[in-house]
Protein backbone atom coordinates (compact mmCIF):
# COMPACT_ATOMS: atom_id res chain seq x y z
CA UNK A 1 0.00 0.00 0.00
CA UNK A 2 1.27 3.47 -0.80
CA UNK A 3 2.12 5.93 1.93
CA UNK A 4 -0.68 8.22 0.69
CA UNK A 5 -3.27 5.43 1.04
CA UNK A 6 -1.91 4.58 4.49
CA UNK A 7 -2.11 8.22 5.58
CA UNK A 8 -5.68 8.45 4.30
CA UNK A 9 -6.66 5.28 6.20
CA UNK A 10 -5.06 6.59 9.40
CA UNK A 11 -6.84 9.93 9.01
CA UNK A 12 -10.16 8.09 8.64
CA UNK A 13 -9.31 5.98 11.70
CA UNK A 14 -8.51 9.06 13.80
CA UNK A 15 -11.79 10.70 12.78
CA UNK A 16 -13.67 7.48 13.62
CA UNK A 17 -12.08 7.32 17.08
CA UNK A 18 -12.80 10.98 17.81
CA UNK A 19 -16.46 10.60 16.73
CA UNK A 20 -16.72 7.70 19.17
CA UNK A 21 -15.37 9.53 22.21
CA UNK A 22 -11.69 8.62 22.07
CA UNK A 23 -8.95 11.17 22.64
CA UNK A 24 -6.01 10.65 20.31
CA UNK A 25 -2.87 10.84 22.42
CA UNK A 26 -0.27 10.19 19.73
CA UNK A 27 0.08 9.04 16.15
CA UNK A 28 2.92 7.02 14.66
CA UNK A 29 4.87 6.22 17.82
CA UNK A 30 8.14 4.53 16.92
CA UNK A 31 10.51 2.39 18.96
CA UNK A 32 13.35 0.15 17.86
CA UNK A 33 10.79 -2.68 17.82
CA UNK A 34 8.27 -1.10 15.47
CA UNK A 35 5.46 1.43 15.18
CA UNK A 36 2.05 1.99 16.70
CA UNK A 37 -0.26 3.78 14.31
CA UNK A 38 -2.53 5.45 16.89
CA UNK A 39 -2.54 5.69 20.66
CA UNK A 40 -5.88 6.83 22.01
CA UNK A 41 -7.59 7.01 25.39
CA UNK A 42 -11.17 6.48 26.49
CA UNK A 43 -12.65 5.95 29.94
CA UNK A 44 -9.28 5.40 31.60
CA UNK A 45 -8.06 2.83 29.07
CA UNK A 46 -5.18 3.42 26.68
CA UNK A 47 -5.78 1.90 23.24
CA UNK A 48 -2.87 0.93 21.00
CA UNK A 49 -4.47 0.85 17.57
CA UNK A 50 -3.17 -0.84 14.44
CA UNK A 51 -4.74 0.55 11.26
CA UNK A 52 -5.07 -1.70 8.22
CA UNK A 53 -6.75 -0.93 4.93
CA UNK A 54 -7.55 -3.12 1.96
CA UNK A 55 -10.24 -3.77 -0.59
CA UNK A 56 -11.98 -6.14 1.83
CA UNK A 57 -12.11 -6.89 5.56
CA UNK A 58 -10.51 -10.34 5.34
CA UNK A 59 -7.44 -9.13 3.47
CA UNK A 60 -6.90 -6.31 5.94
CA UNK A 61 -7.41 -8.34 9.11
CA UNK A 62 -5.11 -11.13 7.91
CA UNK A 63 -2.36 -8.55 7.48
CA UNK A 64 -2.19 -8.32 11.27
CA UNK A 65 0.21 -11.20 11.68
CA UNK A 66 1.63 -12.69 14.85
CA UNK A 67 5.06 -11.05 14.28
CA UNK A 68 3.35 -7.68 13.63
CA UNK A 69 1.31 -7.97 16.81
CA UNK A 70 4.42 -8.92 18.79
CA UNK A 71 6.13 -5.75 17.54
CA UNK A 72 3.11 -3.68 18.56
CA UNK A 73 3.15 -5.22 22.05
CA UNK A 74 6.88 -4.53 22.52
CA UNK A 75 6.48 -0.98 21.22
CA UNK A 76 3.55 -0.40 23.59
CA UNK A 77 5.71 -1.58 26.50
CA UNK A 78 8.34 0.98 25.47
CA UNK A 79 5.67 3.70 25.31
CA UNK A 80 4.30 2.84 28.76
CA UNK A 81 7.76 2.73 30.34
CA UNK A 82 8.98 5.89 28.59
CA UNK A 83 5.94 7.80 29.84
CA UNK A 84 5.89 6.25 33.32
CA UNK A 85 2.36 4.92 32.83
CA UNK A 86 0.70 2.21 34.87
CA UNK A 87 -2.76 2.08 33.34
CA UNK A 88 -5.22 -0.29 31.74
CA UNK A 89 -4.58 -0.78 28.03
CA UNK A 90 -5.88 -2.63 25.02
CA UNK A 91 -4.54 -3.67 21.63
CA UNK A 92 -7.10 -2.87 18.95
CA UNK A 93 -7.39 -2.65 15.17
CA UNK A 94 -9.26 -0.40 12.82
CA UNK A 95 -10.00 -1.92 9.45
CA UNK A 96 -10.64 0.56 6.64
CA UNK A 97 -12.25 -0.74 3.43
CA UNK A 98 -14.24 0.89 0.66
CA UNK A 99 -17.34 -0.39 2.51
CA UNK A 100 -16.51 1.45 5.74
CA UNK A 101 -14.59 1.25 9.00
CA UNK A 102 -14.67 -1.53 11.56
CA UNK A 103 -13.20 -1.31 15.05
CA UNK A 104 -11.87 -4.59 16.46
CA UNK A 105 -11.13 -4.45 20.18
CA UNK A 106 -8.66 -6.63 22.05
CA UNK A 107 -6.84 -8.23 19.16
CA UNK A 108 -4.71 -11.16 20.28
CA UNK A 109 -3.18 -14.23 18.72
Amino acid sequence: MSRAKGDKAEKSAVEFLQRNGYVVVQRNFYSRFGEIDIIAAKEGVLHFVEVKSAQDYETAIYNITKPKLQKVVKTAQVYLKKNGLDTAYSFDAIIVTPDGIEFVEDITL
